[in-house]
């Protein structure tokens, strides 16, 4: 069998294979796969890595896996590397999950500096996957820049997304339900950009007098100083994703020189600590003073980046099971 370490290097030196196959260790929930998983993001922790990581959240049929497309085409353009991770619904009845995307974006599925990878919620909510931090650890371990997690699409709940990366792009259309007192306000609270898409043919004019409403009230709802930039896009003929990558850009980099990115990534490593350690183990702590203790020491390894949240977590839980 091939051993971590030969995945690991496999994966680092481009082989998507490799890649996809780290990505179903990481999400397997067979027990004997568990330390090779921590083995793995051990690894990938260790590695230097520089990326952006992007969501874009939107109720269905608004166009986002159209969208994330042009976006994606627009980055491979600039010899940059785009991994999409979609998040596709798991059937309360079967179990299972449909994983379609990918077939929903073949242009950017032929680029060499793409990867693209479906998975399921599992029942997870939040818009997310179980392991969604994981696997954008591993794509970023394999080279990918850009990250983009395209949630399960139901507009409203996707939240937690936030808490894994550094924009969230919310795309909406006129005319869908999404009327200004129809939207939800949580979603809107934690968008970074917004995009009115389908702003072309019949609809133009009506998605450009929404684009304009729209503004308005998110300048009532966030202040002046707040207020996510609204531009109208077209993924049928590329009109606004320019205009995005733009926003994008300026953002992260107003955020890394305020330090508001480096901020953000250290609160997000402590709760992926936080779920790390519900996924490992499904019991209150918090009544062992002894294990708060260890619990807060860790979550300040973390908060400094001294130690991977899924490596911290089975300290944690190891010390539970030897007392």
């Amino acid at each position: 069998m091939q051993s971590i370490a030969e995945l690991f290097n496999a994966m680092t030196s481009g082989d998507r294979q490799a890649l996809a196959k780290a990505i179903t260790l990481v999400e397997s929930k067979l027990a004997e796969d568990h330390i090779s998983r921590l083995r793995l993001l051990d690894l990938c922790h260790a590695t230097p890595k520089e990326s952006t990581r992007i969501a874009v959240t939107g109720a269905p049929g608004a166009g986002k896996s159209s969208l994330i497309e042009k976006l994606g085409l627009e980055m491979t353009g600039s010899s940059e590397a785009v991994a999409v991770l979609t998040i596709d619904p798991t059937s309360e009845r079967t179990g299972g999950s449909i994983l379609g995307d990918k077939t929903r974006m073949t242009d950017l599925s032929r680029q060499e500096n793409a990867f693209i990878r479906p998975s399921p919620t599992s029942g997870v909510l939040g818009g997310v996957a179980e392991m969604t931090r994981e696997t954008i650890l591993l794509c970023e371990s394999a080279g990918y820049t850009r990250i983009i997690v395209e949630t399960v699409g139901v507009g409203q709940s996707e939240t937690a997304v936030s808490h894994l990366v550094d924009v969230v792009l919310f795309v909406t259309i006129a005319g869908a339900g999404d009327s200004l007192q129809g939207i939800k306000r949580g979603i809107l609270e934690t968008a970074d950009l917004v995009a009115v898409n389908k702003c072309d043919g019949s609809g133009e004019a009506a998605s450009k007098l929404f684009a304009s409403e729209l503004s308005q009230a998110l300048l009532l709802l966030r202040g002046q100083n707040a207020c996510p930039a609204v531009v109208k896009t077209s993924a049928l003929s590329g009109l606004g994703v320019s205009e995005l990558l733009t926003h994008m850009d300026t953002l992260v980099h107003d955020r890394r020189a305020n330090g508001q990115f480096n901020s953000n990534r250290a609160e997000q490593r402590v709760k992926w600590f936080d779920d790390a350690t519900a996924f490992l183990l499904e019991q209150h702590i918090s009544s062992d003073n002894t294990l708060v203790q260890l619990r807060k020491e860790l979550a300040d390894r973390i908060q400094g980046d001294q130690a991977n949240p899924y490596a911290a977590a089975n300290e944690l839980v190891s010390r539970i099971l030897r007392d």
